[in-house]
């Protein structure tokens, strides 16, 4: 009863800690996120992926740095207590969150693997510029530029992209799918999916899933802009040719890869396209005030690793503390 008990302690307290702060985040970025408006979307992605990651994160910190150490501890070997229904039930929900997000990463990675092989199969190795990983040409209905992978990723670009585009262009996009590259977003977006699917009590999160992607898109957007003179013009040009190209109905299916175009509505293309509109006509020399809310972020992270620092001072007073509170709550689930 021992091990039982502890670890239906262990998954309800993952659950519960990581639904509370990911309820917590969700609510601080809609109360502070339209202050961020003006921030570079770099800024804005990595402050949202910080924030979407974060409650998995304390979450995982919290049961090992303190649950089990002060039910290992403090917990007696030949426990009389049970695993009443309530605690089964939070575990059970833990279990099958922790089980659905394994199993949706492995079948991701899986289906992309796929789908990788059968386009080398039948894909021609080709070089741009402006790129060095390895980068195909391939037959597809859809308008297909994008990066595939995490660990070996790969450029397909889809053989009517490159007839349909001018070598400026062309340049752009890959300006634009290189600075996804760089901000390595295939790992980042998986990392938010499984996030995503350990929570079963709360649909919590999803807005700053889809928050992240647009502001990953603009920062691959002003990436381009920065890297090329006139990118804005040949970027908005390709989005906007491509968009007109999309099969009607169609749309890309690719686990871990980032698109030029990809899952967005046509209102997201219009947004990206008059954002790059407007990064053309002001030259780049829009300024953003003081970016306030990620040195509010790196002032949080300071303050958790200073307490956990205290808690290492403190551990036996800590670690009791602990096991008195898990005794409580015990008993209320009873």
């Amino acid at each position: 009863m021992f091990a039982l008990l502890g670890l239906s302690l262990l998954l309800a307290a993952l659950l519960t800690f990581n639904s509370l702060a990911s309820v917590v985040t969700t609510g601080l970025w809609r109360a502070l996120g339209p202050c961020t408006s003006c921030y570079s979307a770099m800024v804005r992605a990595r402050t949202l992926f910080a924030l979407r990651v974060v409650p998995a994160l304390l979450a995982i910190l919290v049961v090992t740095f303190l649950v089990v150490p002060s039910y290992l501890a403090y917990e007696p070997r030949h426990t009389s207590e049970v695993v009443s229904l309530k605690l089964g039930l939070l575990a059970f929900l833990s279990a099958v969150g922790l089980s659905l997000a394994i199993g949706r990463s492995v079948a991701a990675w899986r289906a992309t693997a796929r789908l990788t092989s059968d386009w080398l199969q039948h894909s021609e190795r080709i070089t741009l510029d402006g790129i060095t990983i390895a980068t195909y040409r391939i037959d597809h209905s859809f308008p297909v530029i994008a990066i595939v992978g995490v660990l070996r990723p790969r450029l397909f670009v889809a053989r009517q992209v490159l007839e349909l585009l001018s070598a400026e262009e062309i340049a752009a996009a890959v300006a634009h799918e290189n600075s996804h590259l760089a901000a390595r977003d295939n790992l980042k977006r998986g990392l938010l999916r499984a996030c995503r699917d350990t929570l079963l009590i709360i649909p919590s999160g999803r807005s700053l899933d889809r928050a992240w992607s647009e502001a990953a898109e603009e920062a691959a957007d002003e990436d381009a802009v920065r890297s090329r003179h006139g990118g804005a013009l040949d970027l908005a040009s390709a989005l906007v040719k491509i968009a007109r190209n999309i099969p009607s109905g169609t749309r890309p299916t690719m686990p871990a890869g980032v698109f030029l175009i990809g899952d967005e509505e046509a209102s997201g293309i219009k947004m990206r396209v008059g954002r790059l509109m407007e990064l053309a006509a002001s030259k780049h020399s829009q300024k953003c005030r003081q970016e306030a809310f990620p040195k509010f972020l790196v002032w949080v992270f300071s303050a958790a690793v200073l307490s956990f620092l205290l808690i290492c001072v403190n551990a036996h007073l800590v670690f009791f503390s602990v096991h008195a509170f898990i005794e409580q709550v015990v008993f209320v689930l009873r």
